[in-house]
């Protein structure tokens, strides 16, 4: 294995070091907080204000310093901290993956997929499975991250690197995918409205970027497996941590009995699922959103992984011994949490700082002023396309909601790129290529406080320089091969999905 050059390796050292100069995350977020309160009341008092190109409203940026925003910030202490998005599914999700992993069953699955899968073809598998794990949401970084960094651990190779390669598909190939999501709905329905501000009729498909998206999970797994295995592997050197690995040795008698047994489980609840949402009439059909992604198995996907990891465990774990009554249950549930309490602590003053951005409109303000630059730029449609994909990258690292960005930019970039004849769906795929880029480098994304987490069970002092550093080649070379993939996805015009024009008649 060719080991990084030298430069590379002591850049990626110096933003680990420059990284992690930066406080604690806590601290880190509430810092943020007080710039956003003090930049809302000068930015306030300078009248500063947008129009939304979606709506037409004047939005104003709202001064918090005011008595009004103390109280209100006062008032939502609380609300701001239990309605931050991810945190339910994380902590009910983490339930299920607890009972899996104390029972013993996760850990024969990776000693399982040790044996199976040849080695040379294990980081493949896990950055594939990451870019195809973001349809079923947060459950991608829930259990994908730890079992890949526990399976390169028992392999004999760097727990952290199977994590950041879980991670770099997971998050940094966030848009390609080869099944439709509940995200492709959003976006489509964004551009439709959008492209309506010039053709009255126009209808965008969910499917409007499928062939682009599902040609690139190709590039991101080989990619992925690349930047792992030549730059990022080498650079980590040998585990020398306290976790110990997985035991590598063959499963026994009785633990195979228990994987097969556990593994009927999952096939029968699999058949149960499917019973349910095969029929147009399925119970886990919803009457008032017809069709797959609409269906309870797609929306209450956290509900079936608890079920997947607490019904096999407890099977598995009564096979082998290591749950013999109920309280030895609910005791794996417990220890499996304990090392939540970090990831608490920081979700809330991340929860905090997102309120407060938000009540600001600062975000909006920066959003539709970004969206103006790339008109003022008029470099062209090709180059204008490379610079979306940029200039969304880089808000990306402040504003962290695919739909909210999209929201703000789509009503300004698509109906100006309509009218030189590039057709809505090209615009949006270059906005989900740009919105991919950095979301695994940001400490303002809204899972980076739970990969840290899963950092620091190998690397107890590692900081936000030390995941920046770790996944900042992978946004680097994502970034390169992406643009060039769409230049000359352009060039060739080949359409972007099903019936998706790239160009538009006069």
């Amino acid at each position: 294995m060719t080991a990084p050059r030298a430069p590379l390796r002591r850049f990626l050292d110096g933003v680990e070091r420059v990284g992690n100069l930066i406080p604690h995350p806590a601290t880190l977020f509430v810092t943020l907080s007080v710039v956003v309160l003090v930049l809302s009341a000068v930015a306030a008092a300078a009248g500063v204000h947008v129009t939304h190109p979606g709506t037409g409203e004047v939005i104003a940026v709202t001064n918090l310093l005011s008595a009004a925003g103390l109280r209100r910030f006062a008032l939502s202490l609380v609300s701001n901290f239990m309605g931050f998005a991810p945190l339910g599914p994380v902590l009910v999700s983490l339930l299920g993956l607890a009972v899996a992993e104390q029972s013993g069953w996760l850990g024969a699955v990776v000693r399982w997929c040790v044996h199976r899968t040849p080695a040379r073809f294990l980081t493949l598998a896990v950055v594939f499975v990451g870019a195809n794990a973001h349809t079923a949401g947060d459950v991608g970084y829930v259990l994908l991250l730890p079992l890949a960094a526990a399976t390169f651990h028992g392999a004999g190779r760097h727990p952290v690197a199977g994590l950041a390669a879980a991670f770099a598909g997971v998050s940094g190939g966030f848009a390609a995918n080869l099944l439709l999501s509940p995200t492709d709905l959003v976006m489509a329905g964004i551009t439709q409205e959008a492209a309506r501000l010039v053709d009255a009729r126009y209808l965008v498909a969910p499917t409007a970027s499928y062939w682009f998206l599902a040609v690139s999970v190709g590039f991101v797994t080989v990619i992925g497996t690349v930047v792992t295995e030549r730059v990022v592997e080498p650079r980590l050197g040998v585990y020398r941590g306290t976790v110990v690995a997985t035991s590598a040795i063959p499963l026994d008698d009785l633990e195979r009995r228990g994987l097969r047994r556990a593994l009927a489980v999952v096939v029968l609840l699999g058949a149960i699922v499917a019973w349910g949402i095969v029929p147009a009439d399925g119970v886990l059909r919803d009457p008032d959103q017809p069709g797959i992604l609409g269906s309870v198995l797609v929306r209450g996907l956290v509900a079936l992984l608890v079920l997947f990891g607490t019904v096999p465990g407890v099977v598995y774990g009564v096979t082998v011994g290591t749950i013999r009554r109920d309280a030895d249950l609910y005791g794996a549930m417990q220890r499996g949490m304990e090392g939540v309490a970090g990831y608490l602590v920081i979700v809330f003053f991340i929860a905090q700082f997102i309120a407060v951005l938000s009540w600001s409109n600062l975000a909006v303000v920066a959003g539709v002023h970004g969206a103006v630059v790339l008109r003022a730029l008029d470099l062209g449609p090709i180059p204008l396309l490379v610079a979306l994909v940029l200039v969304t990258a880089m808000l990306d690292l402040v504003l962290g909601s695919a739909a909210a960005k999209w929201a703000i930019l789509a009503p300004v970039l698509v109906p100006m790129l309509m009218l030189v004849g590039y057709a809505p769906e090209l615009t949006q795929t270059a906005y989900r290529v740009g919105d991919s880029l950095t979301n695994i480098i940001t400490p303002l994304a809204s899972n980076f406080p739970l990969v840290l987490m899963f950092l620091r069970r190998y690397h107890p002092t590692a900081g936000v320089g030390s995941l920046t550093a770790l996944m900042l080649p992978y946004t680097l070379a994502n970034t390169l091969w992406w643009t060039t993939l769409l230049v000359v996805w352009v060039w060739a015009g080949w359409p972007t999905g099903p019936g998706a024009p790239l160009f538009l008649g006069p």
